[in-house]
């Protein structure tokens, strides 16, 4: 059997909110937005990078209120997140050059949401052959820098995006 040492990952295992708390809302009400990788507040909106990413930059971004389906966010919340998504396209393209960007959103458990009961959408940026066999045979991504380089190169732009808000 091989191994993969992933010893940053146990601050995600000893971290999570307590059973039953939405680790949406968790990060959301917490006001140390490095330790929880919320990347920018917006009025209805916030802008959180995934714990486990599909690859460096995998941001999501989900409403303040706790709702599963898209329909129910105000019309506001829901331009709101499409401007966030363009920002969050061109902060993306700026800072690691991808070959695409995935956008994408799963509305109920049976669609393949991992939290089916805060919607988000998924912002990744994506690059040819990065689906690599580890992804393939192993069922195991390989992502090439850590979540708090990945929080450290976005950061500041989503700061200077807050300022012009």
């Amino acid at each position: 059997m091989e191994h993969l040492w992933t010893p940053w990952r146990s601050t995600y295992v000893t971290n999570k909110p307590p059973a039953g708390q939405c680790v949406f809302c968790a990060a959301i009400a917490d006001r140390d937005d490095e330790k929880t990788l919320l990347l920018y507040r917006a009025t209805h909106n916030f802008v959180i990078l995934n714990r486990y990413p599909y690859s460096s930059g995998h941001l999501m971004i989900a409403p303040n209120i706790h709702v599963s389906r898209l329909t129910d966010i105000s019309d506001e919340a829901a331009q709101e997140m499409m401007r966030l998504a363009r920002a969050s396209e061109t902060i993306l393209e700026d800072i690691y050059r991808p070959q695409g960007i995935n956008l994408g959103m799963n509305l109920g458990e049976a669609a393949g949401a991992g939290i089916a009961a805060h919607i988000h959408l998924h912002v990744l940026p994506r690059w040819t052959g990065d689906a690599n066999f580890m992804s393939v045979v192993a069922n195991t991504r390989v992502i090439p820098e850590s979540l708090a380089d990945t929080y450290t190169k976005l950061r500041p732009r989503f700061a200077e995006l807050q300022e012009r808000a």
